[in-house]
C-alpha cells in the first residue's frame, strides 16, 4: 500500500464512508466487539482514543460540576422561541466542548439531549424533560436545540445530539414492563414526527431507544429503528441503548430466553451502542461473542453498528488535526461565563407565562411593601438532569436586589415542629454543627424547651403524604443514607440524588401515635437503646411512636407578613425529585395540601396576591384561578430565575411565555396514563372536547394585541401545493410585547376522526406600544395529511379546512377557509384480498401486540366481547369464505365472529374457530364459509375470549353468478 492508502482513515480529504471502511478493515474482531459498549476502549496501535457515549445536557451541562443552568426543557418549550432555544443549545454545546477540552475522560461529546417525547399527559414523571404536547412544536424545539448543540460547521460536529427516547415513552412507573399501544395513525401522526424533524434537518445525529415496550415488543427491538428513522436522512444515525435496557430484554421483560440471543436481536434491530452494566464492558463483550459463536449474528452485523458509531466519532473531529476543527479550541473558560449568564436570564424571562391578570394587578407599581412567601420563594432546585447551580437568584433575592431589604419581607410558610416520643418526655434532637450527626432522643425536663433549635424541625409538605425534615439546628435536611438501617442524619442541603433518601411519610398507628416511614428504604424510623434514630423497623408496631407538636405555624407567619404588605407574592410548586420524576409518575394534579392552605389563607389576608407557580408540570389550580387576581407559571427556571421574575413582576418586560401543554381543571379530564391512543381517548389539545383550565398556547401580556385582516393567498390548494396565511397584529397597549401568533387548522369532514384543531405554524413577533407587524405563515397541503389505514400511507384528503389564527388553541381571533383538492378515499375492496388486523378503524377491549419478536403488529383480545371494526369495507357481490391467521396461547379454543354494521345485532358473516396454538407467536390459518353479505358495510370482528390473536384476514372472492 502507498502511504496515503495506509492511512486513509486519517486523511480528511477522503470521503467519510471510505475513511470508516478503511478503519474497520484494520480492526480485529475482538477490537470491534469491545467498541460496541458505551465505554469504548482505546486502540493505541491505530491512534483510536477512548470514547464514551452519554454526556447529559438537557438544559445545561449536567452531572459534572457547576455549569450554566438554563430553564427546564418544558420551560424552553414555553418560550415558543426557536432562535432563543437554538442559542441555548449553542451555549450548552460550548460548555460541553469546553469541559471536554479540560477533561475529556469526564465530558464526552455524544450528548444525550434533547428529549422529544411529547407531553401527552401531565402526570408523566418526566414531564419537565419534554418541550410540548404538540408534534410540530416539539419537533421544531428539538431541531432548534439540536442545531445549537451540533454547531453550524459543514463537516465537524460541536457535539453529537441524541434524541430521547424512541418510542411511545410517556410513563415511568414500571416503565420497562408496560406496553404503549400505538395504532398506525397515532404512530405516524403523533409519535414519529417529533423524531423525524431533527433527523431530517440534520440537526440530530443519534437516537436513544426507550425502556418501554411498543405493542408488546421492547422498543429497543422496534423494526422502526431501521425502517423509519434511518430512512429520514442519508447520514449515518447512531442508536444507543438506555441504561441497562439491553439486560432488561432478558430480565425484567423476559422477551428473549438468554442474553446472547437478545444481544443478537438488538444488533439486528439497529442498536449500535450498549449502555449496560455501567463500565463493565466485559459483560457486553461476552454476550456479543456468544451470539457470534452461536451463529446468531455475523461480523457484518458488528461492522454495521460500528459504521454508525465511527461516523459520529469522525464528524466530531477525532481523526483530524485539531487545527482543522473550529470547535477543538473551545476551553473551559466558557463555562458559566457572563454571556451565558445573560442568556440564562433571557431564557428564564421568556419562559414565564402569565396565566391570569385581573384588574391589572401586574405589573407592580412602586409597592411600598412586598411579602415574598412560600416554600419555593427563597430556594432554587436542581432536577435530575440539571447542572450544579453556580449561584441561586431566587424570587426573594431577585426582588430584594431591585427593591431593597426594607421593602421586601419573607416567610417560607413552612411549619416548625417538635417530634416528641409518644407517651414520654423525650424529643428528637439534631446536631448543630454543619456536618450534622445522628438524630437522637433527648430527655427534657418535663416540657422540653421548645425554643431550643436542637429540638426543632421544619416540616415540608410535598404532597401525596410525602414530607421532608430540615433541622433548625444547622439548616440541613434529614437523611438516612447508605445501607438498610442507616441512622438518620441532618447533613443534606435538601432532597437529592437518584435515590432520594430525604423523604418520609407520616402514618397513624392503631394506638394513635404517629410513625415516620422512610420512603427510600421502605422502613420505619425506630430508636436504638442509646436513643439514636434509624430507618430499621419493618412494621409500625416496631417503630418509634411520635406526637408532632407545633412550634410555629408557617401559614400564620405568612398571613401576618401578607397583612403588612401592599402585595403578597406566593411562590409555590414542586420539588423536581419528589412525586413526579424519572421512575415515578404523578398520581394527580393537586397542589400539596399545605401549599393549598397557604395560598387560600394569604389571599384572605391580602386580596392583592400574586401566585407564582414554579413547577415541572401543570397543576389543577381551579380555586386559585377563581380567586387569586394574578397567576404566573414557570418551569424551574435555572440560576437566573429570580432576576427574570423580578423583571416581569415589576414591568421591565411584558410576559412572553405561552403554555406548551394543556392545563386541565381536574385529573378526571384525563384518560388512563397508559392509554396512548390520543384519538380514541380525546387526549391532548388536539382531541380534547372539554373546557381546559388553561389551553395549549395560552399566555397573557401586559398589553392587548389585536388581529386584523386575515388573508389566505388562495382559496384552494392542490395536494402538493402551498398557500400563505397573512395576518396583521397590532399592539394597542402601553407595553412592548412579544406576541406568539399561532396558526391552527381543522378539517371539516373526513373518513376518519381528526383533531378538533391542530397547530400548523407559529411566529413570535415583538411589538412596540402602538406598533404593528404583518405575519406571514406558510401552510402546505402535505402538512394536512393523515395516515390512511386503508392504503398504509399518508393521504391528503379532499376536504374544506378551517384556517384559524389566534393567541392560543381556543383564543381564535380570525378564521378563513381553504378547499384542498386531495384524494377521495374509496371503500376497502376486500374480495380476493387480505386485510391487516392492526389496520382497523375502531376497537374495544383489545391490545396491539407483536406478531413476531422481529416485526409486525397484530390484535389481541384482552376481555370477552372485545371487537375491532373496519369502516366502509366493500364486500362487492359477497365473499365465499373468510380466512384468518390466528394464534391462541390459552389451552381452550376461541372464536372470532364477523358481523356487519353492528357488533351485537349485525348480521353474522362468518364464525372462525381459533384452536389452541400453544403460543401467541404460533400462528395458524383458519377459515369458514361466509354468509351472503354484499356492498359497502362496516365489518366487526368480535372475540369471545381473551388471549385470541389475529394478524390478518383473507376474503375469498364470490362464486359464479347465477
Amino acid at each position: 500500500m502507498s502511504d496515503s492508502e495506509a492511512s486513509a482513515y486519517t486523511n480528511g480529504a477522503v470521503p467519510l464512508a471510505d475513511r470508516i471502511t478503511d478503519l474497520l478493515s484494520r480492526l480485529t474482531l475482538e477490537e470491534k466487539i469491545a467498541l460496541l459498549h458505551q465505554h469504548q476502549p482505546a486502540i493505541d496501535r491505530l491512534g483510536v482514543g477512548t470514547f464514551r457515549t452519554g454526556t447529559e445536557a438537557l438544559h445545561g451541562l449536567a452531572w459534572l460540576g457547576e455549569a450554566t443552568v438554563f430553564p427546564q426543557a418544558v420551560g424552553l418549550g414555553a418560550t415558543w422561541d426557536l432562535d432563543l432555544v437554538r442559542r441555548v443549545g449553542e451555549a450548552v454545546g460550548d460548555e460541553v466542548r469546553g469541559l471536554h477540552h479540560k477533561d475529556p475522560e469526564r465530558a464526552g461529546l455524544n450528548v444525550w439531549a434533547p428529549v422529544v417525547n411529547q407531553l401527552r399527559d401531565p402526570r408523566w414523571g418526566r414531564n419537565e424533560e419534554g418541550y410540548a404536547e404538540d408534534p410540530l412544536l416539539t419537533g421544531a424545539m428539538g431541531t432548534a436545540y439540536s442545531r445549537g448543540l451540533r454547531g453550524d460547521h459543514p463537516v465537524f460536529l460541536k457535539t453529537a445530539p441524541t434524541l430521547k427516547h424512541f418510542l411511545g415513552y410517556n410513563n415511568e412507573t414500571r416503565r420497562d414492563r408496560t406496553s404503549s399501544n400505538l395504532s398506525p395513525r397515532v404512530l405516524h401522526e403523533y409519535e414519529l414526527p417529533p423524531f423525524r424533524a431533527p433527523i431530517a434537518d440534520g440537526a440530530a445525529v443519534a437516537v436513544m431507544a426507550s425502556y418501554n415496550l411498543v405493542n408488546n415488543r421492547p422498543a429497543h427491538l422496534s423494526p422502526l429503528i431501521n425502517e423509519a428513522l434511518r430512512t429520514w436522512t442519508t447520514d449515518e444515525i447512531l442508536v444507543v441503548s438506555d441504561a441497562q435496557a439491553p439486560s432488561n430484554v432478558v430480565e425484567s421483560q423476559a422477551y428473549y430466553p438468554d442474553h446472547a440471543a437478545a444481544t443478537a436481536a438488538l444488533l439486528k434491530a439497529g442498536v449500535d451502542s450498549f449502555t449496560d452494566n455501567d463500565a463493565k464492558s466485559e459483560i457486553t463483550i461476552a454476550r456479543v461473542t456468544g451470539a457470534l459463536e452461536r451463529g446468531l449474528i455475523t461480523e457484518a452485523d458488528v461492522d454495521t453498528a460500528l459504521r454508525h458509531i465511527f461516523a459520529i466519532r469522525f464528524r466530531l473531529g477525532e481523526f483530524d488535526p485539531a487545527e482543522a476543527n473550529p470547535f477543538a479550541a473551545i476551553t473551559a473558560d466558557v463555562i458559566n461565563c457572563s454571556e451565558h449568564q445573560r442568556l440564562a436570564r433571557e431564557a428564564a424571562r421568556a419562559a414565564i407565562v402569565l396565566l391570569k391578570n385581573d384588574a391589572g394587578l401586574l405589573p407592580l407599581a412602586a409597592p411600598r411593601k412586598v411579602a415574598v412567601l412560600g416554600p419555593l420563594s427563597d430556594v432554587l432546585f436542581e432536577d435530575w438532569y440539571s447542572g450544579t447551580l453556580p449561584y441561586q437568584a431566587t424570587a426573594r433575592r431577585g426582588l430584594t436586589d431591585r427593591l431593597g431589604d426594607a421593602v421586601v419581607s419573607h416567610e417560607d410558610g413552612v411549619d416548625r415542629v417538635v417530634l416528641r416520643e409518644a407517651g414520654g418526655d423525650r424529643v428528637v434532637t439534631a446536631a448543630e454543627h454543619a456536618d450534622g450527626a445522628a438524630l437522637r432522643l433527648a430527655a427534657g425536663q418535663g416540657e422540653f424547651d421548645l425554643a431550643s433549635d436542637q429540638g426543632q424541625f421544619d416540616l415540608f409538605d410535598w404532597g401525596n403524604g410525602v414530607y421532608s425534615l430540615r433541622a433548625v439546628a444547622n439548616g440541613r435536611h434529614v437523611t438516612a443514607a447508605g445501607t438498610e438501617g442507616a441512622p438518620l442524619v441532618n447533613n443534606q442541603p435538601g432532597p437529592n440524588g437518584w435515590v432520594v433518601r430525604e423523604t418520609f411519610r407520616l402514618a397513624e398507628r392503631a394506638d394513635g401515635a404517629l410513625v415516620l416511614k422512610h420512603v427510600a428504604s421502605d422502613r420505619y424510623v425506630a430508636a436504638t437503646e442509646d436513643g439514636s434514630l434509624g430507618a430499621t423497623a419493618r412494621t409500625p408496631a416496631e417503630a418509634l411512636g411520635l406526637s408532632i407538636e407545633p412550634v410555629r405555624s408557617g401559614v400564620d407567619a405568612a398571613v401576618a407578613a401578607a397583612r403588612e404588605a401592599d402585595v403578597a407574592i406566593v411562590v409555590l410548586g414542586n420539588h423536581p425529585l419528589i412525586n413526579g420524576r424519572e421512575c415515578e409518575d404523578r398520581v394527580d394534579l393537586d397542589l400539596p395540601p399545605t401549599q393549598q392552605r397557604l395560598i387560600e389563607a394569604v389571599h384572605a389576608a391580602n386580596p392583592s396576591t400574586v401566585l407564582v407557580l414554579t413547577s415541572s408540570y401543570p397543576y389543577a389550580i381551579g380555586w386559585a384561578d377563581e380567586h387569586v387576581p394574578a397567576i404566573l407559571w414557570s418551569a424551574h427556571g435555572g440560576q437566573e430565575f429570580g432576576n427574570a421574575l423580578a423583571e416581569v413582576l415589576l414591568g421591565d418586560v411584558s410576559p412572553a411565555g405561552r403554555l406548551p401543554q394543556t392545563w386541565y381543571a381536574d385529573d378526571a379530564d384525563l384518560p388512563d396514563l397508559l392509554d396512548y391512543d390520543i384519538i380514541a381517548s380525546d387526549a391532548t389539545y388536539l382531541y380534547f372536547r372539554g373546557t381546559p383550565l388553561y389551553p395549549f398556547g395560552h399566555g397573557l401580556t401586559y398589553s392587548r394585541v389585536e388581529y386584523r385582516d386575515l388573508r389566505v393567498s388562495s382559496p384552494a390548494l392542490d395536494a402538493d401545493g402551498e398557500v400563505t396565511v397573512t395576518v396583521e397584529v397590532v399592539n394597542t397597549g402601553a407595553y412592548e410585547v412579544a406576541e406568539v401568533v399561532q396558526l391552527y387548522t381543522r378539517q371539516q369532514r373526513s373518513r376518519v376522526k381528526l383533531p378538533v384543531r391542530q397547530l400548523r405554524g407559529f411566529a413570535k413577533v415583538r411589538l412596540a406600544p402602538g406598533g404593528s407587524a404583518t405575519v406571514t405563515l406558510p401552510l402546505r397541503a402535505a402538512d394536512l395529511a393523515f395516515w390512511d389505514v386503508t392504503q398504509g400511507r399518508m393521504v391528503v384528503e379532499e376536504a374544506r379546512h378551517t384556517v384559524m389564527v389566534g393567541a392560543s388553541a381556543t383564543d381564535v381571533r380570525a378564521t378563513a377557509v381553504v378547499d384542498v383538492r386531495g384524494e377521495q378515499i374509496a371503500p376497502r375492496a376486500v374480495s380476493g384480498r387480505s386485510l391487516r388486523a392492526a389496520d382497523h378503524d375502531d376497537y374495544c377491549g383489545i391490545a396491539l401486540v407483536d406478531e413476531s419478536t422481529v416485526a409486525g403488529d397484530a390484535v389481541g383480545a384482552i376481555e370477552p366481547g372485545a371487537w375491532i371494526t373496519f369502516d366502509g369495507v366493500d364486500l362487492g357481490r359477497g365473499v365465499r369464505a373468510v380466512g384468518a391467521r390466528v394464534a391462541q396461547a390459552a389451552d381452550s379454543a376461541g372464536t372470532i365472529t364477523l358481523r356487519v354494521d353492528d357488533p351485537v345485532r349485525g348480521q353474522v358473516v362468518a364464525t372462525l374457530t381459533v384452536p389452541p396454538t400453544g403460543s401467541g407467536y404460533a400462528w395458524t390459518e383458519v377459515s369458514a364459509p361466509a354468509a351472503d353479505a354484499t356492498g359497502v358495510r362496516d365489518l366487526y370482528l368480535i372475540f369471545d375470549a381473551p388471549g385470541t390473536r389475529v394478524a390478518e384476514l383473507r376474503f375469498d372472492g364470490p362464486g359464479a353468478e347465477a
